[in-house]
């Protein structure tokens, strides 16, 4: 693929623009019409063979993606009254869920940073590039988007509330877990020398002052996470009942989503912490790199949806945080965000002590 095709899958991304304002007008006027634009574009890259079909189909997958985060973008930013008159019919026909404040904010995360990844992947793939990496990230963040939203719309106050658009949601999800099956088959490239290989094998936990220090965070990681649990589950406890009075109220939130998101976090986030804290201790854990760039792109899925949620004006004010107590809220939740990336990027750059030799991989 040339750099041109690149470039017009960021045009057509934003071609969405005009074309929301264009459907909402002519939904509005009562007339309605469908419009099915496709365009491919085929161009041989490098001396690929088997991986140019796939390679391909998702780029036409995250062309289409992209297109829609412009959607997802345009949707929150009428939501919040800075434009108006692009979407206005969907927000008042179409799917409930999105007006909730949870809604809100994963309008804003596909826009922007969904959008983002799309873009990167696309350039990486025109490039012959790998876009492993930046999938690995992308398959985190879609995993947990997809389970809070879908589990949030069956238990929340609107899940009897079905409409055929869950049913293209589906159809959404289900093209994005094959996304996500070939972005696992992306080749991983790390070359690191075998001397510093067996150098790293031999060097002690306590002199690793940063991964001592990273065994600290994941223990106290996983104590808040586990306790968020039981908070979101009505835990009879004082400190249970005073942090969710004092700290975080969007967990009582009736949307669900909140609770949703602390009960899958608890259940993903808790076995992560501790089959972390392994790989910190045992040599040779050569999953833990790109194990924890999945685990960073689903914590900044979920603490952004989080931390937004609980603060918007779409959220009753009985349940947003309270002023007295944002400061501490703010600190501890973008800690708990910030500390799982600073992690992935040690365990990215530094990964001699999680790779194994190569003899020793052909004896298993």
């Amino acid at each position: 693929m040339s750099a041109s095709a690149g470039t017009g899958v960021f045009m057509l991304s934003l071609m969405s623009i005009p074309f929301c304002y264009l459907f909402n007008s002519l939904f509005l006027s009562k007339t309605s019409y469908i419009f099915l634009v496709s365009s491919k574009k085929k161009k041989n890259v490098m001396n690929v063979r088997e991986n140019l079909k796939v390679c391909m189909h998702l780029y036409a997958v995250y062309a289409v993606y992209a297109f829609l985060s412009v959607v997802n973008l345009i949707i929150g930013l009428e939501q919040d009254n800075i434009i108006d008159g692009f979407v206005t019919f969907y927000l008042k026909e179409g799917d409930p869920h999105i007006n909730t404040a949870h809604g809100h904010m994963l309008s804003y995360w596909d826009g922007c940073a969904h959008y983002l990844m799309y873009l990167l992947m696309i350039a990486a793939i025109t490039w012959g590039d790998s876009y492993r990496t930046i999938g690995l990230y992308w398959v985190g963040s879609f995993v947990m988007r997809t389970i809070v939203y879908i589990l949030g719309n069956a238990v929340g106050k609107y899940g009897t509330q079905v409409s055929f658009l869950f049913v293209l949601h589906m159809l959404h999800v289900s093209v994005s877990v094959w996304a996500c099956i070939q972005v696992f088959r992306q080749p991983s490239t790390c070359d690191v020398p075998i001397t510093k290989i067996q150098e790293a094998k031999r060097t002690n936990l306590f002199h690793r002052p940063l991964d001592l220090l990273f065994v600290i965070y994941l223990i106290l990681a996983l104590t808040f996470c586990v306790f968020r649990g039981l908070v979101a589950l009505d835990c009879s406890s004082k400190w249970c009942q005073d942090y969710a009075r004092q700290y975080e109220p969007y967990l009582k939130d009736p949307s669900a989503y909140p609770k949703v998101q602390m009960l899958v976090s608890m259940l993903y986030s808790g076995p992560y912490y501790i089959v972390t804290l392994y790989g910190l201790l045992v040599p040779g854990c050569k999953w833990m790199p790109e194990l924890t760039v999945v685990h960073s792109g689903a914590v900044a899925q979920a603490q952004f949806t989080h931390i937004g949620a609980s603060l918007h004006t779409r959220t009753p004010f009985s349940y947003r945080v309270p002023a007295a107590s944002q400061p501490v809220f703010l600190l501890v939740n973008v800690l708990y965000t910030l500390l799982p990336h600073i992690l992935c990027y040690r365990c990215c750059t530094q990964p001699a002590f999680f790779l194994r030799q190569i003899n020793e991989e052909k004896k298993e």
